[in-house]
Formats: C-alpha cells, structure tokens, sequence
C-alpha cells in the first residue's frame, strides 16, 4: 500500500552504513517513522528532502507496519536557519518538542502549522528569537493541554497580577499566596500578561504578531520555557545547547 504525505522531518538517526530513519510530522496521519534506504549513500534522490527541519512530500510505501520512502520532493528547506547555528539550534529545540507531542496515528495539524510557522519566523521574519521562542513553547503547552488560566488572579481577580504560578499554570497576585504553598512562581509584568493572553486565543497564523519590549520579551520567554518544561515534566538537550551558544554570544 502506498501513501502520500506532506510532512517535517523532526530528527533523523543512522540506521546502518546506508539507510537511516526519519521521524516525519504529519498533518493527517501523526507522527511517522519512516526508512530512508540509501540515504547515506553519495548522490543519494533522497538527500535534499530528508535533512532535518525540511518540509517535504513523501511517497511512502507500508508493509508489516513499516513505512519506507518510495519517493520525496522537498516542498520548503528554511535556508536562512542552515546559515545561522544559533537559530538551527532553536528549531531544533522546537522539533524535539514537536516529537515529545505528537503520536502515531493522531492529526497533528495544529501542531505541524504552529512548528512550521515557527521555523518559517526564524528563516523570513524580523522579530526577535526571544517572541518566537516563547510564543511556540506557550502555544505548544496548549495544544498538549496545558492551557493556563489567565483571567486573572485566581484568589482576588485583580486583572493584572504580579505572579504566574508555573505548576498550577494560573495568575496569582504576590499577596495572594497560600499559606504553606510550595509550588514555583515566577514574576509577570502586565505586558506579559497581555502577550499570553493573546498568544493563547490568537489565530494561530498570528501568533507572533503581538509587541512587547525587550525586558518583557526576556521574562515572558523564561515564563514560558518553564512552563513547559514544568508541564511536560522533561527537559530538551536542544534547549540547553541553544542556549550554551547564547551565553557564548
């Protein structure tokens, strides 16, 4: 049985001397992993539309459960990351979130546009890595199902609170803190506030289209790694060696 998918390859792993495996993002069929025969052979047809964050057309052919390219064309490379290691590393970070949410055999299309929207920020538009990181990682959390409460503080309603509860995901004012309470907190601005609200419920070809300034861009995109680390209870080794090159910068 053949198939026909449009797909992001979100990692690639040797196999042997020749072929290697590719996970592939999928908007109707989930996440796939699919044989790449001769992959790593010189002038292999495969090369250009298996590499890593490229966006493809994939023929697939099924036998005993197993998917194996019969044909691929590349329909997008992002060229602008391949020049730039900082922003590679980040898309990099966002496939492996990517990979750690998607499943087999369920649609992915949120997710495959909000990932592919993200790359296609950092290859085209001029906004700074900080928005792009914490708009994906806020609006991923909500496609997992962590969607925050944002009201406002949960306690009084003040509209605008000064915390964000990361393990409970919700808005809390300082004074508000339940005697005894444990969990992490982490310090919001009223610009922030705003951002999340609106990266939340946004159309989300617009996810990016907010303003905020450089010292809330800085907090919201610490808030926002947190919290999805802290709801996913893992952290990425992506994510780390993003920001290893920050720090060298």
């Amino acid at each position: 049985m053949y198939l026909t998918i449009q797909g992001l390859v979100l990692r690639v792993t040797i196999y042997n001397d020749t072929d290697a495996l590719l996970t592939v993002l999928s908007r109707n069929h989930g996440k796939l992993m699919v044989k790449a025969r001769g992959l790593r052979r010189k002038n292999s047809p495969l090369a250009g539309a298996c590499q890593l964050l490229t966006y493809s057309e994939f023929i697939l052919f099924a036998y005993k459960g197993m998917y194996t390219i019969n044909e691929a064309h590349p329909l997008e490379f992002f060229h602008g990351l391949r020049k730039d290691l900082v922003k590679l590393s980040l898309g990099t970070y966002f496939a492996q979130v990517a990979d750690v949410l998607s499943q087999e055999d369920m649609p992915t299309g949120e997710l495959q546009s909000l990932t592919l929207n993200s790359l296609y920020a950092l290859d085209k538009l001029s906004i700074p890595l900080s928005q792009i990181k914490a708009a994906f990682e806020l609006r991923a959390a909500c496609i997992a199902g962590y969607y925050p409460e944002l009201h406002g503080c949960y306690r009084c309603n003040e509209p605008f609170p000064d915390r964000f509860n990361v393990s409970e995901g919700r808005l809390e004012c300082g004074r508000c803190r339940e005697e005894g309470y444990s969990g992490l907190r982490m310090p919001v601005t009223p610009g922030g506030v705003d951002a999340m609200r609106y990266i939340c419920s946004c159309d989300g070809q617009k996810v990016f289209s907010f303003r905020a300034g450089e010292s809330t861009l800085d907090v919201l995109a610490q808030l926002c790694e947190v919290y999805l680390a802290t709801q996913l209870e893992q952290g990425f080794s992506t994510l780390d060696f993003y920001k290893s090159l920050q720090m060298g910068q």
